[in-house]
Parts: structure tokens; C-alpha cells; sequence
């Protein structure tokens, strides 16, 4: 039975019996925000302006879905009173779409919602309860290593300090300008992180070389693969109205090629993502739809691959 009173990324018509090979999770959190507002609005708009994205890519034989079946999950939700168990509740709602049997890309909401995501991934058949079996590539203009952030360590700013507590095994930092004395210590020091600041790659005088190291890197990695997008690690011209826009962050094409040489890479198996950190313009809807675009792109590259499993 086709649903068609709910909103459906892309506008796509979707099945509700499955089954699906990759769903879409909304996540409308926003406790810890520290600057611009407004994430809580952000998965409904991303979805919203998904409608206005073209379904064809050169990538795919034909327009999305290309045959496989696509879900938008009802959006998460908790009444719950404290910031922990608002945060176990986000775990507990993507925990059923981590089983294997579809690939999950979850719109947020600020980037608090990482380390929930974390464990509910290590119950992923892949990783088998293993997190440090896991390499989590954040695409971000912060590095998020604080370790409390207003008096807060659950917070958007401490996302992948908890991830890394939780256990992930491995972060590879992509397009970080904007990090603390603090955080930019921790990463020197800590072995399971690794740093390319956008300066290295987008440079004026050393950026061509920088980007064909980070590419040759990105083909390099091994195993299982979470991609978290914080929408401002894109260049701020582009998403003005996330929470804290920062100047010289990757171009579209920059993120483009990102992820497709990700799911590309022959010795990793990227098992989920998430778009996070969009909030709606109030003046145009450039961010959301500039998140739009991101999150499409993950679902095509997981389609290629999906595709490429079944010839």
C-alpha cells in the first residue's frame, strides 16, 4: 500500500510493507545548541526541499529509486526529561534501522545526535558489538573533541569526543577550520584521530596537492564506515543559516567527490550516514536544500553500490 499523506524524501512514492534497502530517519533534536537556532525544524525542511532535487545522476542507470525500495520513517520524537534520556531515546528509535537489512541516513538535528547513533550502531551485524571496529569519516568545519561545552559534555560540540568514548575505533577529520587549543592538543595526541584541516586541501597555494592526498587517503580505508555530514563543513556561503557558518569549507563538488570516492573505496563497506546541523533559512531555503543535495548523493552512491552487489 502506498502512503501518501506523509512527507517522502524526494517526493518518491514508497512502499510501507518493505522490504527496503535504505530508509531515511529524522531526528528534529536541538538541547545543546550554542549559537544560531533552529535544527529542531531542520530534517521536515531538508525533506521538504528534497522534493525540488533532480532523481537523475550520472552514476545510476536510471532516476531514483533505480529499483530499490527507499522508506521515510516517522520522525523521532521524546517528551523525555533530561538531555540523557532524550539522547537514549534517539538511540533506542535508530537501533531497529541498524540491523543490516537497510541502509539508514539520518537528518538532524544538531550534531549531539552522534554518539546515540554510535551505539546504536554497534549492534550492526558488520561490527557485531565492536565499535572500535569502525571508522567514523566526519565531514565538519569543527573538530567536536571538546570535552564539555557550556558546563555540557553531551553537547554538539563534545558529538565526537562521546563517539570516540563510546568506543569508535577510528575518526578521520575532513575540512576542520575551527577547533579549540584544547581539541587541536587532543587530536595531536590521540592516535584514533586524524586531521585534515581544510586549509591543507583548499588552500591557495597547496590545495591541489593537499586534495589528491586526501582522495588517495579516503580510497585507503578498510572496513566498516560511518559518514557523519555536518552541513557546515561546506563552504558557510552555503548553508548561511546553520547554527555557526564558517568560511572556507568544501565547495558542493568538494563534498561530491567526497563521497562518492568513500563508497568507492574497495576495502571499506559503508554502513550509514548522517546529514546533520541543518536548520531552515528564514529568509531563502539555500541550507536545506544544499543538505538535500548531500543526503541524495549518499543514497545514490549507496544505490551504485547496492547495484553493483546484485550483478
Amino acid at each position: 500500500m502506498e502512503d501518501s499523506g506523509r512527507p517522502r524524501f524526494l517526493g518518491l512514492e514508497e512502499s510501507e510493507s518493505g522490504p527496503w534497502d535504505a530508509v531515511v530517519l529524522s531526528v528534529p533534536f536541538e538541547m545543546t545548541t550554542s549559537w544560531g537556532e533552529g535544527t529542531e525544524h531542520g530534517p521536515a525542511a531538508c525533506i521538504e526541499a528534497s522534493s525540488q532535487v533532480e532523481l537523475y545522476d550520472p552514476l545510476l542507470p536510471d532516476e531514483l529509486p533505480c529499483g530499490l525500495g527507499i522508506h521515510t520513517a516517522d520522525a523521532w520524537g521524546s517528551k523525555a526529561p533530561t538531555l540523557r534520556a532524550q539522547l537514549d531515546s534517539i538511540r533506542d528509535y535508530a537501533a531497529k534501522w541498524l540491523d543490516g537489512e537497510q541502509f539508514p541516513i539520518v537528518l538532524g538535528g544538531e550534531h549531539g545526535i552522534l554518539p546515540p547513533l554510535m551505539e546504536a550502531a554497534s549492534d550492526h551485524p558488520v561490527l557485531g558489538g565492536d565499535l572500535e571496529l569502525l571508522t567514523l569519516v566526519q565531514v565538519d568545519a569543527h573538530a567536536d573533541l571538546r570535552d564539555e561545552l557550556n558546563g555540557e559534555r553531551f553537547s554538539h560540540g563534545t558529538a565526537v569526543r562521546r563517539a570516540l568514548d563510546a568506543g569508535v575505533g577510528r575518526v578521520i577529520q575532513i575540512g576542520t577550520r575551527a577547533l579549540s587549543r584544547g581539541e587541536a592538543a587532543f587530536a595531536a595526541a590521540d592516535g584514533r584521530v586524524e586531521t585534515w584541516f581544510a586549509r591543507d586541501f583548499m588552500g591557495v597555494c597547496d590545495g591541489q596537492a593537499g586534495w589528491a592526498r586526501l582522495t588517495e587517503r579516503i580510497a585507503q580505508i578498510e572496513g566498516a564506515v560511518w559518514l557523519t555530514f555536518d552541513v557546515d563543513g561546506l563552504d558557510g556561503s552555503l548553508v548561511p543559516a546553520t547554527g555557526t557558518p564558517v568560511p572556507g569549507g568544501l565547495s558542493h563538488w568538494a563534498a561530491v567527490d567526497l563521497i562518492e570516492g568513500l563508497f568507492a573505496a574497495p576495502k571499506s563497506t559503508v554502513i550509514g550516514a548522517d546529514v546533520n546541523e541543518i536548520a531552515p533559512g528564514k529568509d531563502d531555503s539555500l541550507t536545506q536544500f544544499n543538505a538535500a543535495l548531500i543526503a541524495t548523493k549518499i543514497l545514490v552512491c549507496h544505490t551504485l553500490s547496492r547495484l553493483n552487489r546484485k550483478d
